[in-house]
């Protein structure tokens, strides 16, 4: 349990939403925190599977044809960082948001802070994973999990197992991260518009849940979302009629939007 938990937390559980709808979900609770209401912790799943494109990223480096020829969604995060390819099955994500004024200043402290629980999941999940002990270089640049490796927010387990990324916005901190269950590696880089690397590379970079443990799905979801709701001391809750609202909103708007995803080669800083 964290020194956060004698606030008010709600944890929700694992829903698949598209793409665009769960980035705007973390706009939506983060609007909630700053105003208030009770910080999240949430799990979730990215149904159809998509890439999420880093913040600064050229859309120049995308196989459109590909996504689309295999029903693959394309948004932006307000993340920076290359291109993650979540797979609807081989992907487990999740998000933390609280206000600011109740987290560390600096970055690394946060990190420290709010990758706590996602250290212990893996712990449950009988895999033997932590914070990279030094910069490896970058494979590939276009795709997040074959960029250098950080020992300030990449998880590893004989291989990159988990990133994590954070941003701030209206008063509130957004911590998000992938964590690999199982590896797609054709879609892993058939969604980037070259063939630099191959699938020997890939395997020897990144590692998945499956692979270290065996474990099932399920089960590494609920020890993600149990990990999280002992940290925050959370209980079981869900989004208001008025928070899909906004999302539904921030979606179309946003994170659906060609202007958002394909027209912005110089986003403009966050």
């Amino acid at each position: 349990m964290t020194d956060l938990a004698d606030r008010e937390w709600r944890i929700i559980p694992q829903e698949a939403r598209p793409g665009p709808m769960q980035m705007a979900l973390e706009e939506a609770a983060a609007e909630t925190a700053a105003g208030g209401g009770p910080r999240t912790v949430r799990v979730y799943q990215w149904q159809p599977s998509t890439l999420s494109l880093g913040y600064r990223q050229d859309p120049e480096t995308v196989d459109w044809e590909y996504c689309e020829r295999h029903g693959i969604t394309v948004t932006r995060r307000p993340t920076g960082g290359g291109g993650i390819y979540h797979d609807a099955y081989g992907d487990i994500s999740y998000s933390i948001v609280a206000p600011q004024a109740e987290l560390p200043g600096k970055l690394m402290d946060c990190y420290d802070l709010l990758c706590q629980p996602i250290l212990d999941a893996f712990d449950r999940m009988g895999v033997d994973a932590d914070f990279a002990d030094e910069k490896l270089p970058a494979i590939h640049q276009p795709a997040c999990y074959l960029r250098a490796v950080s020992p300030a927010h990449d998880i590893l387990a004989d291989g990159k197992i988990s990133g994590n990324a954070q941003y701030r916005q209206r008063d509130a901190v957004i911590q998000h991260g992938s964590l690999s269950y199982a590896l797609a590696v054709d879609d892993h880089l058939g969604v980037f518009r070259t063939d630099a690397v191959d699938a020997e590379t890939y395997r020897e970079r990144v590692t998945s849940i499956r692979k270290q443990s065996g474990i099932e799905r399920e089960a590494a979801v609920d020890a993600l979302e149990t990990a999280l709701s002992e940290w925050a001391d959370a209980f079981e809750g869900s989004w208001t009629e008025s928070e899909l609202d906004r999302a539904a909103e921030i979606a179309e708007t946003k994170y659906a939007s060609d202007e958002w995803n394909r027209d912005r080669t110089d986003p403009l800083p966050g």
